[in-house]
């Protein structure tokens, strides 16, 4: 059985303003205010799983025990078949340089290991979301969402962030780079954990 949020306050584990916003949209008609890790001055643990929920629940339940406040995190990213699932949970790695991210980089890498395997094409590939809620009892529940999809090249669009210029999802015939924001948040693998969570912990 499903353990319910029934509080008003939430903390989101993430110091990204984007994510912040759009899961704070969704939880504003359930009365719930949602606050952030960098207004909560709360570091980010390093990241040493080798799988999306182990990630999550190191960054859920860091911020519950620090703050006392039930934490919702997520650990997402890119699996690519013809790659053995790669990048995985290590999609940001791939784009870090010693001055920032670079994801132009991180795509041309994925482009390159591609040729360089000579997969067929279409290239299959999902983008995974997992989110954890954690409580400050150390009690959690998991929610994984999917896209599923296929990586094209050339990069097209300057929409989303990561992998988005690459990344065009099942039934569609343009990447989430060249998707609306809006659009995107609705049938993205986020998405899908979000609907599993309020379903979930929402009733």
């Amino acid at each position: 059985m499903t353990r319910s949020f029934n509080g008003d306050r939430l903390l989101v584990a993430t110091h990204n303003q984007g994510k912040l916003e759009e899961i704070a949209a969704l939880l504003e008609p359930r009365g719930v205010t949602v606050v952030g890790a960098a207004e909560m001055a709360l570091e980010e643990p390093e990241e040493t799983g080798t799988t999306f929920v182990e990630n999550a629940r190191i960054k859920a339940h860091a911020a519950a025990r620090a703050t006392g406040l039930p934490a919702l995190s997520d650990d997402s990213g890119i699996e690519i078949d013809a790659l053995d699932g790669a990048p995985g949970v290590y999609t940001a790695d791939w784009a870090e340089t010693g001055a920032g991210r670079d994801f132009t980089m991180a795509m041309t890498k994925a482009h390159d290991r591609l040729i360089a395997a000579d997969a067929p094409q279409p290239w299959s590939a999902r983008f995974c979301c997992t989110l954890v809620l954690a409580w400050p009892d150390g009690h959690d529940e998991v929610f994984p969402g999917v896209m599923e999809g296929q990586v094209v090249w050339p990069m097209r669009g300057d929409q989303g962030h990561g992998y988005d210029p690459i990344f065009q999802p099942e039934g569609f015939d343009v990447t989430f780079g060249e998707m609306d924001r809006w659009e995107k948040n609705e049938i993205s693998h986020r998405a899908d954990a979000m609907r599993k969570f309020l379903g979930g912990c929402f009733g």
